[in-house]
């Protein structure tokens, strides 16, 4: 019960210091081609309108999101008009999002208090979340524990389950699932939490699990950016980076997924500590980064690396800092679309598949190309729900609609690597 009385406290303190949003809207810019793509880029680069980018410029033909504060929907209306850049509003008013979202939350704490539970259709704070990890290794003790792996910047520790059906001693081969590396992306560690009380409930029920885990082992993280994540729940909802200082910059936080030494400092990262893909001053200069490249290389039996983001329904491999195909990219394409069309059977969601690069944008120094360069062979991206009608602000209500359709793509690749361990 303690950890829910504190989450109630910390939803109804925090919330009163968290940044507002209000009349903000999030704008859906269409580019046609490298021109219009050059006048959008000059309009996100400058500081004047303060716009917040979640869907970047990318190929011809992708949709832009950006957000709009209201001080300047005028004057970006004006510049888009004068510059023939078409666009479409998306979100009208950011704040009332926001404040559903609270409100759902508030309410869901107020259900857990009172049945003394876990919903995994709700979003739930840090504390939440570790606790209902020990409460899966504590009634799990045979195929779930908890592993500490390092602390984050401000001192918080980082967890992950670990699920095997063998004891000890020789390390297996093994799978890594990551989430929630850009804190704001939600409903990646929602979906990583109910992943794992997924795993301890079907081992022994769905044969297909049952199989993967004689052979290999899960390593679950859900939150692989804590302080970011408690930001969002504190101060601003939208935060995507760590807390890390930045000697010389009033600035705060380093994009973690930019951060990996694979093409440090390449294309599709910035050197601006402001910058929202700012990547660091140095490669692994974020702690959360390196406890899990140290964990992973002093393990040394990694098969598979897949991380979980949000938004645009996309499952993408390597590479992304190179339009260089990968060595394997026919087998990784052939995985990816089997996933994906896993995937879509339940709902029929759709996923679009293809290298990072040429499916989005260049970005250097991400963990599924590291992972890729580093003999981990099955590196995958999953781009969670929505296309952008919701953006990071997905309801809370489609959140095991969410999980439910991606573990079926996960477990399509988890058996792939089952059969192919090399």
């Amino acid at each position: 019960m303690r950890w829910i009385l504190f989450f109630g406290a910390l939803i109804g303190s925090s919330m009163c210091g968290q940044h507002k949003f209000c009349g903000d809207q999030v704008f859906r810019i269409n580019v046609r081609n490298g021109d219009e793509i050059s006048k959008l880029s000059q309009l996100v680069d400058s500081d004047h309108f303060k716009l917040n980018v979640w869907k970047s410029p990318s190929i011809f033909g992708r949709p832009v999101d950006v957000l709009v504060p209201s001080v300047s929907l005028k004057s970006v209306r004006s510049y888009l008009k004068t510059q023939g850049l078409e666009y479409s509003v998306t979100i009208d008013n950011l704040q009332d999002l926001l404040d559903r979202e609270y409100e759902e939350m508030r309410l869901n704490d107020g259900q857990e208090q009172r049945n003394n539970s876990f919903s995994y259709g709700a979003y739930h704070s840090l504390e939440a979340i570790y606790h209902e990890m020990d409460s899966i290794a504590t009634t799990f003790p045979e195929l779930a524990s908890r592993v500490k792996i390092g602390q984050s910047f401000e001192n918080r520790p980082m967890y992950v389950l670990k699920f095997s059906s063998a004891g000890g001693g020789k390390r297996r081969p093994a799978i890594w699932l990551n989430a929630g590396i850009h804190s704001r992306e939600w409903i990646s560690q929602a979906t990583a939490i109910w992943t794992a009380r997924k795993i301890v409930s079907d081992y022994g029920k769905d044969p297909a699990l049952t199989s993967i885990l004689k052979k290999v082992d899960i390593f679950l993280l859900p939150v692989a950016n804590p302080d970011g994540y408690v930001y969002t729940q504190t101060q601003n909802r939208l935060w995507r980076k760590t807390r890390s200082l930045n000697p010389g910059s009033h600035c705060i936080g380093t994009d973690p997924n930019r951060n990996w030494n694979v093409s440090f400092a390449g294309r599709g990262a910035s050197d601006n500590p402001c910058s929202e893909v700012y990547h660091g001053p140095h490669a692994n200069s974020e702690v959360e980064v390196k406890s899990v490249v140290d964990f992973i290389q002093k393990h040394g039996n990694f098969k598979c690396f897949i991380d979980l983001h949000s938004y645009s329904q996309l499952l993408m491999y390597p590479y992304g800092y190179t339009l260089k195909k990968a060595p394997d990219a026919k087998e990784l394409d052939e995985v990816a679309a089997r996933a994906a069309k896993a995937l879509a059977s339940l709902s029929g969601t759709e996923y679009q598949v293809g290298p990072t690069c040429t499916t989005v944008y260049p970005a250097s120094g991400s963990s599924i190309d590291w992972a890729y360069d580093n003999g981990i062979k099955y590196a995958f991206t999953f781009e969670l729900r929505d296309t952008g009608h919701y953006g990071f602000l997905l309801p809370a209500n489609q959140i095991i609609p969410t999980a439910e359709e991606t573990w079926l793509g996960l477990k399509t690749i988890m058996e792939h690597v089952r059969d192919n361990l090399y």
